[in-house]
């Protein structure tokens, strides 16, 4: 990815973000950071981008080794963290909490340092207001985590793929293809009679599209603000199913599972042609798709003018032995400039409003994706992004959504029939 900056100018940056850190940690757990060698734990899921600020926080901390922990199955992620936080032990000393997550930690603010006590609340003009109100509790008074990222939406699709089909590929005259998801499902219609292959589809999969659907739907999805479950009377949830059955309906997806091994491999081996694309997912497009596949992908508008997917937390659990070198860290790391860097490695999104007027972000370019405008694409949206509010048992009752709507894709259910299963699965899993 092209940045338009100077790269000493950012390694100085980093370093008055790692000076200012400094006076954030006057308070902490009684750890002996001073004393000797230490070893950070950081656990994530996925690739944060962190590798070059890593580096640096240990080139500026004489002592400090950082080891991360890095899980690329979201589900078995957040199922462990929550384990370990449970426990006590075993977290980690830095860990990353998903946007899905971080209502039911907030149930245990206990469980974490309050980074309203190390100044958060003296900088938290930069992260976007509501994604500071995340982390925070109710009352006001705890704060559990630093946010990281946003996941503004947009579509990444494959040029040479839409050109085989007969289909225009700028991404100007893609964007003007679908308005709604209705023109999406009808292009695909088009992509699937024009490209003449059983192994390639217009869609990766029917999940991956609905939660983009049910992303930008409602303020809300399974849970309302009270907590109380509404799979069955919130119409945005039925309306994204019946949706993404259309798409199976019409024999445009690849049936594939998200973050499956397959799913990975189709992305090498150009199983499908487009995918909802929140800024995070860049990188892992990137990372599967590999080096053979460059200037292949491009970037365009989603039908429906928008929406939010994904973004992450930092936060320090009050079990760790570190407490004021992880506090320190995590400063650090969800500073302007370590989401900046973060931006430049794999693509996140900052959510730092201050950086969306600043040539860097507003000019950036990604040469993996056919030289698209990445800064502009996606900045363009984050300042209207809004809220999705995802009660504490989200992710289970999404994990239940998803097997009854592949049980539909793979042809194992009636659309109505998996609808079924969904809503009954899900108020189990709701407890």
């Amino acid at each position: 990815m092209k940045m338009h900056k100077n790269r000493t100018r950012l390694a100085a940056l980093l370093g008055l973000a790692l000076a200012a850190s400094a006076t954030l940690t006057a308070c902490g757990g009684g750890d002996d950071e001073a004393s000797g060698d230490m070893t950070l734990r950081v656990s994530v899921f996925g690739n944060f981008g962190y590798e070059d600020l890593y580096k640096q926080f240990e080139k500026d901390n004489p002592g400090v080794t950082i080891v991360e922990a890095a899980e690329g199955d979201l589900g078995q992620y957040n199922t462990q963290l929550t384990q370990k936080i449970a426990a006590g032990s075993g977290a980690g000393d830095v860990v990353a909490i998903e946007e899905g997550q971080i209502v039911n930690f907030l149930q245990s603010p206990d469980k974490f340092v309050n980074m309203q006590d190390h100044g958060s609340n003296e900088k938290s003009d930069q992260w976007l207001d509501w994604k500071y109100a995340q982390a925070t509790t109710a009352d006001g008074s705890d704060t559990i985590g630093l946010g990281t990222d946003v996941g503004g939406l947009a579509m990444c699709y494959r040029k040479d793929l839409f050109e085989k089909a007969g289909l225009p590929s700028d991404r100007e005259a893609v964007s003007a293809l679908w308005p709604t998801w209705e023109d999406y499902i009808a292009i695909g219609q088009k992509f699937e009679d024009g490209i003449g292959d059983d192994k390639v589809h217009f869609v990766d999969s029917a999940t991956n599209t609905y939660n983009s659907i049910l992303m930008q739907s409602s303020d809300h999805t399974y849970f309302d603000t009270d907590g109380t479950l509404v799979i069955d009377s919130n119409p945005a949830v039925r309306e994204a199913w019946d949706t993404s059955v259309q798409m199976v309906d019409d024999g445009i997806t690849s049936r594939l599972k998200s973050f499956s091994n397959e799913w990975n491999a189709g992305f090498k081996n150009g199983s499908f042609a487009t995918i909802a694309c929140p800024a995070w997912m860049t990188g892992y497009i990137k990372e599967q798709a590999g080096e053979a596949n460059a200037g292949k992908w491009d970037i365009a508008s989603v039908p429906g003018g928008g929406g939010n997917w994904g973004g992450s937390f930092l936060a320090v659990p009050t079990a760790s032995k570190h407490q004021d070198m992880a506090i320190k860290l995590a400063f650090f790391l969800s500073s302007a400039e370590g989401q900046m860097s973060a931006f430049n490695a794999v693509g996140n999104l900052p959510s730092n409003p201050t950086l969306y007027d600043t040539p860097e972000l507003k000019g950036a370019v990604n040469d993996y994706f056919s030289g698209a405008p990445v800064g502009q694409i996606f900045v363009a949206g984050a300042t209207n992004l809004t809220p999705v509010y995802l009660g504490a048992k989200n992710q289970p009752v999404r994990d239940a959504v998803e097997n009854a709507l592949r049980s539909v894709e793979n042809g194992q259910k009636s659309s109505e029939d998996g609808w079924s299963t969904a809503v009954k699965d899900a108020e189990a899993a709701a407890g």
